[in-house]
């Protein structure tokens, strides 16, 4: 089977029809003729090439590259495994850091029952961003464990179960293994939003960079290790997102068909549009007041007092509004005056130290100890050591 050509180097006849036969079965499977897939994946290249500040020929340069270059280490691994089995080398499946190639294609349906039961568990989740778009991260050995559970050994005894057995952390390997396979979720590594460009600023002065949150990339091996890190990119059912859509559609053709509605709806709806203004109004006039308030009582009994003091954290609704008042908290200055404070008092004990040791030695060689006596000197002694 002939791989896909080098970059910069046009494709046989052979090549080019195994390439349209491709596109003739994709587009046959989404019920589009094939210009139309043709025209529908350009369009798809040419959102993710704007997405990662590219032109179109130079993202379908990196897309040719990146698959040469598997083509490559699969060519690589190929005759690597055929030359152990002809020298006799027994080959490790299952292992923990085994590469796992991709190959995207329909999920395997074990590997979605697999991902709705692990999605169903507490892998202890952390968000992080992807191509600007949040999504849900976990780390291998948690899945592992979860698939080596007894809950997991239940799900899978059950009667018409698609889950694999486990019996093992091979198999359990194995099983984890089906997730990146069929594209449900894959491994991920810590990044630099502007990782491999020049003209990029400081994360601190163009965005504020959330703590905790990472910006991740995919990774191109998909290994399988504790300590490595996966993202989620099977979300489960949409029946949630699509009932709050058929929602909001609901919600704009109400607000567009305002003039049919009946005169008595219409006014209640001024009303309370009113209502809602006068809390707007009262909101405002209520922070101007709280200002005033910590000004004059700043001036006059320092620090300050504040009238909901929580008014403006980031709490609840109703942490907002509790305490009722509060007094202005003071911070401690942490300067350089401390610390030269500190070094002054340093120097001043050193030195003190110093002379005490220097009466102490001429005192003891003046003192003539009695024979057959041991002085012990059981007060506290202040050494110097001498830094390398």
């Amino acid at each position: 089977m002939s791989g896909p050509p080098a970059p910069g180097q046009q494709p046989t006849p052979q090549q080019m029809a195994a390439m349209q036969q491709q596109i003739a079965m994709e587009a046959q499977k989404r019920g589009m003729t094939p210009q139309q897939f043709q025209q529908w994946q350009r369009q798809q290249i040419e959102a993710e090439a704007k997405k990662n500040g590219m032109s179109f020929d130079q993202y379908v340069n990196k897309i040719k590259q990146q698959a040469y270059e598997n083509h490559q280490r699969q060519q690589q691994m190929a005759q690597q495994q055929k030359a152990a089995q002809e020298s006799g080398q027994p080959q490790a499946q299952g292992q923990a850091g085994q590469q796992v190639p991709i190959n995207p294609g329909a999920p395997d349906p074990k590997a979605i029952a697999v991902a709705k039961w692990l999605r169903g568990q507490d892998l202890k989740l952390r968000t992080c961003l992807l191509n600007g778009q949040r999504k849900d991260m976990f780390r291998v050995k948690r899945a592992l464990r979860a698939l080596q559970s007894p809950a997991y050994a239940t799900a899978s005894s059950k009667k018409n179960s698609l889950l694999p057995p486990v019996t093992d952390a091979s198999t359990a390997s194995e099983v984890f293994k089906l997730l990146p396979l069929s594209l449900l979720a894959l491994r991920v590594s810590k990044s630099d939003p502007h990782e491999g460009h020049n003209h990029g600023p400081s994360p601190s002065k163009s965005q504020k960079r959330v703590k905790g949150l990472w910006t991740v990339k995919i990774e191109q091996q998909q290994d399988i290790s504790d300590d490595l890190h996966y993202i989620w990119l099977y979300e489960g059912p949409q029946w949630k997102q699509k009932f709050y859509a058929a929602g909001a559609l609901v919600l704009i053709m109400a607000v567009v068909m305002f003039p049919l509605w009946p005169v008595k709806l219409r006014i209640g709806v001024w009303y309370l549009s009113m209502g809602m203004l006068g809390l707007i109004g009262l909101f405002f006039a209520m922070a101007i007041f709280r200002a005033i308030l910590f000004a004059v009582t700043w001036v006059a009994v320092p620090p300050g007092l504040w009238l909901y003091p929580n008014l403006f954290e980031d709490v609840g609704f109703f942490d907002s509004f509790r305490p009722v008042w509060g007094w202005q908290e003071e911070k401690k200055k942490k300067g350089k005056k401390n610390k030269k404070d500190a070094a002054a008092d340093g120097s001043k004990s050193s030195s003190k130290t110093e002379k005490g040791k220097s009466t102490k030695t001429s005192s003891t060689a003046a003192t003539i100890a009695p024979a057959g006596t041991k002085n012990r000197d059981l007060k506290p002694r202040v050494e110097e050591v001498e830094e390398d």
